[in-house]
C-alpha cells in the first residue's frame, strides 16, 4: 500500500510550493522488511546526503527537512532520534509530521468516532499495520518504533498536519504537546472535517491545498535560517 509513486503527487506540490528540491526515499516495505529495516534505510540517506554536502544530487545537505505521512511520521521522528544520539551534528532543520503513527496505543474513544468504516483509517488496519511492522510485542516497547516513548528533547522544530476526524490524531496532539514539553519548537495545525490521507486530495479540496500552503511557508522559514 503507497510508494514514492503514489505520493509523487506530494512530493511535487511541497517542491513547487518551498522552492526546494524534494528528495523520495524508496525504503523497504512490510511485511517482508520489518522492524528497523526501513529506519535504517532513510537514517542512512540522511547520513548520505550530509557526508556528500548534497553535491551528488545537486543540493544543499545544510538545509535539510525531513517528513512524511503516517508511517513516514513515525519514521521522521525516529530518524531524528537516531541522529541526535549519534552526536554528529546531522539532524536535519526540520520536521513534517502529517497524520503520523506514534504508537500502538488507540484509545477507545478515538476507534469510536473515527477507527470505522466510514472513516479512511480503521482500527482494525492500524493493527495490521503494526504487526506487519513489528517482529515482536518487544518492538512495541522501542522508542524507536513508538516514538510517543522517546525523549523527545534536542529534536528539530516540528510542523504537524492533524486531521480533525482520525483514529490517529489523539497520537499527533499527544506528540505536539510532548515535544513542546521538550523544549522542541513546534506549529500544530487541526484541519477541520479532515480524515486521515486528506493531503492526497490536494486537486479538489480546499483544506488540503490549505494544509499544503501552511506547511510550505512554515518550511521556507526554517530552511531560510542562518
Amino acid at each position: 500500500m503507497f510508494s514514492i509513486d503514489t505520493h509523487d503527487r506530494l512530493m511535487r506540490e511541497y517542491a513547487a510550493r518551498t522552492g526546494c528540491a524534494v528528495i523520495g526515499m524508496d525504503y523497504s516495505y512490510s511485511p517482508e522488511a520489518k522492524y528497523p529495516i526501513a529506519l535504517e534505510q532513510v537514517t542512512d540517506v540522511v547520513r548520505c546526503l550530509k557526508e556528500d554536502g548534497g553535491r551528488s544530487l545537486g543540493v544543499d545537505a545544510s538545509r535539510l527537512a525531513i517528513g512524511g505521512d503516517s508511517a513516514g511520521a513515525n519514521l521522521t521522528v525516529a530518524c531524528c532520534l537516531n541522529l541526535r544520539d549519534a552526536l554528529k551534528n546531522e539532524s536535519p532543520r526540520a520536521m513534517v509530521l502529517n497524520y503520523g503513527a506514534f504508537s500502538t496505543e488507540i484509545s477507545p474513544e478515538a476507534c469510536h468516532d473515527y477507527g470505522g468504516d466510514t472513516y479512511m483509517l480503521t482500527c482494525e488496519e492500524m493493527e495490521g499495520f503494526w504487526t506487519d511492522y513489528l517482529r515482536s510485542d518487544a518492538d512495541a516497547m522501542d522508542p524507536l518504533a513508538c516514538p510517543l516513548l522517546a525523549e523527545l528533547d534536542r529534536l528539530p522544530p516540528a510542523f504537524l498536519a492533524i486531521p480533525e476526524c482520525d483514529v490517529l490524531t489523539e497520537q499527533s496532539l499527544t506528540m505536539a504537546s510532548r515535544l513542546r514539553r521538550a523544549k522542541v519548537e513546534v506549529e500544530a495545525r487541526v484541519y477541520v472535517g479532515a480524515s486521515h490521507s486528506f493531503l492526497e486530495a490536494v486537486a479538489v479540496s480546499e483544506v488540503s491545498n490549505r494544509a499544503f500552503d501552511e506547511t510550505a511557508a512554515w518550511l521556507r522559514s526554517k530552511l531560510a535560517e542562518d
